[in-house]
């Protein structure tokens, strides 16, 4: 009989609470993809122009920009649990005003709303799990919260499917209130709680944490644990020797790529725009249902990354998942290109492209880029570090979403989807030649790597133990 330790049944419930979040982010991002059909059936004189259509799926990466500015701010202030809390009832009240919108200034407003409040929590959410799990589990439970996304994505699909465009809103504003109260009798981060001088011996005896998993390196190349209080305030990050020192620039440099190519793959417009794709391309299949399979794959293959990423590491599996979506977003552009032809017998190609292009971005790319942004920076800067990230990530995620019906005009259907395979291309060698490996290390122990640190005893390397 498999006996499970009361620290991952912990930890477990802890992400669980945090991933929630994520899947709120998944119905943010897979509600355009049935609601604009549902829209135009209904309603179409609230949306007349292809441009507004566009504005629907592009304004919520916008919001999002400016809600991980502010984030980084609040997360360091208030804590990563307490951000999460905050956010609840302002993403709830942007999904009722969705629900309710008479006009098209308002469905904009009320989408600008729930984007505001995915930049307010995707950081926050994905450096909480980070903060609070153990070195060797922390692949797997870190890769929860990406997995719930892909699961609010799919429920999306679904539920649009059967629902129409209002009460997909009020469907999705429910779980704003379960992430309120999930969170209640969850404990903050140590490591937030220690870098505030605060006591953490309660939430690290609650999660049963090892000393190494908190462990923070100082600048003096000590360990201080929660038994220390800091001796003094960390300098600021925004001065030329911090934000220019190994420690900060590297792994910003690493991260900021990483999620730039995880959005240039042209993820979102296949996300956003799911059900045009299929339709424009002529696919044999009915387009929501393509959809839906879509987001099938997406969410079972998120689950396989989720149970090998602590036992094949990170590197591999981006290099299989940057190869994967290359070579499909590749055949996506000869699928359009022979449609042009009217090569009536290639109308399954966009659907198995598609489905090859998810499978290969869940299992890597899709994830492992948030999993490191809570892995990647110093202690003492994440909040400001993993926000700055999460605003390149969404600006990058608003360009790609905002530009795809320009790029269909000035490049074709099959020059774009070319396009984002040449920046797959780009993403498998800068994995090849610059990203780390950090797979069972201690947040300790890669920021050590990046200052380029070498001493064996330069933090604690003691066995992790999850025992009870």
């Amino acid at each position: 009989m498999i006996k499970i330790s009361t620290a991952f049944l912990k930890q477990l419930w802890l992400t669980f609470g945090a991933s929630l979040a994520f899947l709120i982010i998944g119905l943010v991002r897979g509600y355009s993809a049935s609601a604009l059909p549902s829209i135009e059936a209904i309603e179409p004189n609230l949306i007349q122009t292809s441009e507004q259509k566009s504005w629907i799926g592009a304004i919520p990466p916008l919001g999002a920009f400016v809600g991980s500015m502010m984030s980084g701010v609040i997360m360091h202030h208030a804590g990563r649990k307490r951000t999460l809390q905050m956010a609840a009832p302002l993403w709830a009240a942007g999904w009722l005003l969705l629900g309710f919108a008479p006009s098209f200034t308002l469905v904009l407003l009320a989408r600008f709303t729930d984007g505001l409040c995915v930049g307010f929590t995707l950081a926050p959410a994905q450096v909480y799990v980070s903060e609070c799990c153990d070195p060797e589990i922390r692949g797997r439970l870190g890769s929860l919260p990406t997995l719930s996304m892909s699961l609010g994505i799919l429920l999306s699909y679904v539920a649009g499917n059967w629902l129409s465009w209002r009460h997909l809103a009020f469907f999705s504003a429910t779980f704003c209130g379960a992430l309120f109260l999930v969170l209640l009798p969850l404990p903050e981060s140590p490591v937030w709680l220690e870098s505030k001088g605060l006591d953490s011996t309660a939430a690290k005896k609650w999660l049963h944490l090892s000393s190494r998993a908190t462990a923070v390196v100082k600048d003096d190349v000590t360990t201080k644990t929660g038994a220390e209080a800091p001796e003094a305030a960390p300098p600021s990050l925004f001065t030329r020797k911090v934000f220019f020192s190994p420690s900060v620039i590297k792994p910003l440099i690493v991260g900021f790529s990483l999620l730039f190519f995880q959005q240039f793959s042209g993820i979102d417009a296949v996300i956003f725009f799911t059900v045009e794709i299929f339709q424009s391309a002529g696919s044999t299949l009915n387009p929501m249902m393509a959809t839906i399979i879509v987001g099938v794959v997406q969410l079972v293959c998120n689950g396989v990354s989720t149970m090998v990423v602590d036992r094949a590491g990170r590197r591999p599996l981006l290099l299989l998942s940057a190869a994967v979506m290359c070579a499909s977003m590749l055949a996506m552009g000869t699928a359009y290109y022979m449609e042009l032809q009217h090569s009536a017998w290639l109308g399954y190609l966009p659907v198995g492209s598609l489905v090859v292009f998810m499978i290969g971005f869940s299992l890597g790319f899709g994830g492992l880029p948030f999993l490191l942004l809570g892995e990647l920076f110093p202690a003492h800067h994440r909040s400001q570090l993993s926000a700055m990230a999460s605003a390149v990530n969404l600006l990058s995620m608003f360009s790609v979403i905002k530009s795809f019906h320009a790029l269909e005009t000035l490049l074709t259907s099959a020059g774009t989807f070319w396009m984002y395979a040449c920046f797959c291309a780009l993403a498998f060698f800068f994995v090849l030649f610059v990203v780390p490996e950090t797979k069972g290390k201690s947040l300790a122990e890669i920021e050590e790597h990046f200052r380029g640190n070498k001493k064996s005893d330069a933090v604690i390397l003691q066995k992790i133990s999850t025992i009870a």
